[in-house]
């Protein structure tokens, strides 16, 4: 690996990685392209589609316009708006979280408290769940058991009236769990199972929007963004709710952890891919994927305060090892190649 020369590794009994580097410098990478900017819109995350009749798209959430944008995932090249502002399925009210499964769309809405659920390539509206629970949704992660059956996970970051952090007694919601099972009439079916969330200790859950998932290792990584003098980090826990006493990230981030992806390179190997948002330092963060030893980081030539990624593996002329998929400073999105990645990292791919 690339300007990394490691001093100091040792493993706390809290499960926190302590590392220290001699030059932790994160590795310059180009881009490849960036969507038509616009600032109104307040983009956050960001997906990708390939569908059955060529569709090859990047779909991204706008807050600021209440809709999604939908690009060309190969060039950037707008395509399309779907929905507008409101409550109704098909409308939105300040999207944010988004994720592709299949060919289903996930949407969290804020501030319709809910998850919405559409179709692809139509955006046909399957449905809506959330809305006896959620109060300040965020963040989601989509775990697929089969073609019809899916578990959802969302992050609430709620408020006091005072829009300040509850009390730590108050955080044991932080998560929620969904139950979701797709119907042969085009429609869903789900159960809230449970929310979780520590309130004492190392796996509380002070600031929360981005998570994610391996179920390879039964991980669960979500994203604390309070800024702390301990350090701001990642906290794992299990698809079940459990803290499992892992802070990863702590003394890494220099500012707030943001999007979460995962890369596989094979069944079990990879890299989790956390970014660490900030205006003047914006970097990605990989650490190993069995291991979840700090492996290195990078940034863009131009890209900086980052909410939302997404991975897509999928090879193509212009990204024959996939993408990496990242929103630029609230008002487009912007590609990097995972092979450039790979080389400027100096990771071992298959």
């Amino acid at each position: 690996m690339k300007s990394i020369f490691f001093l100091i590794v040792s493993v706390l009994s809290t499960g926190c990685v302590s590392l220290v580097s001699q030059d932790a410098r994160p590795v310059e990478v180009s881009e490849w392209f960036f969507t038509q900017r616009d600032e109104i819109n307040n983009v956050d995350s960001l997906a990708t589609y390939h569908g059955p009749n060529g569709e090859h798209w990047l779909i991204v959430t706008a807050k600021g316009t209440h809709c999604l944008l939908v690009y060309d995932a190969f060039n950037g090249a707008f395509i399309k708006q779907v929905g507008q502002q409101g409550p109704a399925l098909g409308q939105f009210n300040r999207p944010n979280g988004v994720s592709v499964v299949g060919d289903k769309v996930f949407v969290v809405e804020r501030d319709n408290q809910r998850v919405q659920v559409l179709s692809l390539p139509d955006f046909f509206q399957l449905g809506s769940f959330g809305m006896d629970h959620l109060i300040n949704p965020y963040g989601l992660y989509v775990w697929q058991k089969d073609w019809d059956h899916v578990t959802v996970y969302v992050t609430d970051n709620y408020e006091t009236l005072t829009e300040e952090k509850p009390p730590l007694a108050e955080l044991g919601k932080r998560v929620h769990v969904y139950e979701i099972t797709f119907t042969e009439a085009d429609s869903l079916e789900y159960s809230w199972t449970k929310a979780f969330g520590d309130t004492s200790g190392e796996g509380v859950l002070n600031i929360v929007e981005s998570i994610y998932g391996d179920p390879a290792y039964n991980h669960l990584m979500i994203g604390d963004e309070e800024i702390s003098a301990e350090g701001q980090a990642i906290k794992r826990y299990t698809s079940d709710g459990n803290f499992t006493g892992d802070v990863i990230g702590r003394g890494i981030f220099e500012n707030q952890p943001e999007g979460i992806a995962l890369w596989q390179t094979g069944e079990k190997t990879g890299y989790w891919i956390f970014t660490d948002q900030g205006i003047d330092l914006n970097q990605y963060l990989f650490f190993d994927r069995q291991s979840l030893e700090y492996v290195g980081a990078i940034k863009g030539t131009i890209t900086s305060n980052t909410d939302g990624i997404w991975l897509d593996p999928v090879s193509s002329l212009r990204f024959p090892k996939g993408a990496l998929y990242a929103i630029h400073d609230d008002g487009n999105a912007t590609a990097f190649s995972l092979a450039e990645i790979a080389d400027a990292l100096g990771l071992n791919l298959p």
